[in-house]
């Protein structure tokens, strides 16, 4: 490897809810019992240095002390143009078509505010993001789930006659779609989004695509993007990127879209920019255009080909060690949802005493329950093996397979 992906990095004192949140309120794990350190496994962030070409680029532009008011550069619609191409096979792009938002999620609400009124339904897939669910109904819209359900091979699938009976049955006029899928991992395929994007298009529903995920696929999958599949797919999705996830860098703020029907990018656009807050960081837009460089795209091949070693082990260890716990292999991101389900009704424990077990042996695993899961636990793992090794070994010596 050309990248480190092995040191084990220090992020205590140094910004990162990760490490620094445990034992706080809401979500955030309990801290371990004493004799065991933490390992995060929780906050869709990663353990690893990020690609040497960002911080290159903060550095560079920093060392000029002005930091005023500012235009997004043509070097930025470039880099994105280009990434486009070589990671996603996407050519064509415009510099008109690219919108800036701080955020996907306020990108989301932006374009929900186009296409709905609150009070209005959204359809959504569950399991469920829970970004998602905090964010479309803090904004008063009604979420209608159609629930993703599992083949013969434990492969989560869409439902689409589900999808067209609930987009019906609720009239329904704008669906969210995840791709990859946050939490299930599924990378959808052309023939799958297709399929979909007919379900939308027979009942005149439009679609804002979450693909913030896209760069992190796995195993030999490959990115369909979901404004590629038709040209009724293109003119009626809404799709937001980040290069957040792809490069740990979501403390920077910076999400951008690509709406190609120009009527609506401009209700979009007007939308978003109403929000007076919602504008670039300049040490953001550098950021990116490090990020979406040659150094970059080398990185994020040897990130994928590291989280893929990941998901192998812990999807064998899962099958070799822990009976009654039950894991698709991720095809994209680097989450992995765990149904634990068996295991709870085989031993006669709840959710609630499986997680604080976790979290006693510094195991800092997520409630699944948020996402929509009842009896799973959201697993991240993107971190050094080293330490994925360790956490499995504490789940099998002191969870799953341990003495209680």
């Amino acid at each position: 490897m050309k990248y480190d992906f092995t040191s084990i990095m220090d992020r205590h004192n140094h910004d990162a809810i990760a490490v620094d949140g445990i034992g706080g309120s809401g979500f955030a794990p309990g801290k371990p019992k004493d004799g065991f350190d933490f390992i995060p496994m929780w906050v869709a962030d990663m353990n690893f240095p990020t690609a040497p070409s960002i911080p290159a680029a903060i550095i560079e532009r920093a060392k000029h002390p002005a930091y005023g008011y500012f235009e997004p550069t043509d070097e930025y619609f470039d880099a994105i143009i280009h990434w486009h191409e070589i990671r996603k096979g996407v050519t064509g792009i415009t510099k008109d078509e690219i919108g800036y938002e701080n955020g996907v999620l306020g990108g989301v609400v932006s374009a929900l505010k186009v296409f709905a009124t609150p009070g209005d339904p959204v359809l959504l897939h569950s399991p469920t993001y829970i970004g998602f669910t905090g964010s479309v109904e803090a904004n008063g819209y009604h979420i209608v789930h159609s629930p993703l359900k599992k083949d013969a091979d434990g492969i989560w699938r869409m439902d689409y006659e589900d999808m067209d009976r609930k987009i019906r049955e609720n009239h329904i006029h704008v669906a969210i779609f995840c791709n990859p899928h946050n939490p299930c991992g599924r990378v959808w395929t052309r023939e799958e989004i297709g399929k979909a994007m007919a379900v939308y298009e027979k009942n005149h529903c439009w679609v804002i695509s979450d693909e913030i995920w896209s760069d992190i696929i796995l195993g030999g999958h490959r990115i369909t993007t979901a404004q590629s599949v038709s040209d009724w797919a293109k003119y009626h999705t809404i799709a937001f990127y980040a290069p957040s996830k792809t490069f740990n860098l979501a403390g920077l703020v910076g999400s951008y879209s690509i709406i190609y029907n120009p009527e609506i990018r401009d209700r979009v656009h007007s939308i978003s920019r109403k929000l007076v807050y919602n504008s670039m960081n300049v040490l953001s837009e550098h950021a990116l255009i490090g990020a979406y460089s040659k150094t970059g795209d080398e990185w994020v091949s040897e990130l994928c080909e590291v989280l893929t070693g990941n998901v192998d082990f812990a999807s064998d260890f899962i099958r070799d060690r822990l009976e009654g716990v039950e894991a698709m292999k991720p095809e994209g991101t680097y989450m992995m949802f765990l149904d634990c389900g068996a295991w709870l009704s085989r031993h006669g424990k709840t959710m609630d005493e499986l997680l604080r077990r976790g979290w006693d042996y510094g195991i800092g695993w997520q409630d699944g329950r948020r996402f929509h899961g009842a009896t799973h636990i959201r697993l991240n793992l993107a971190s050094p093996l080293t330490r994925i090794e360790e956490a499995f070994r504490r789940m099998d010596q002191y969870v799953f397979n341990g003495k209680w």
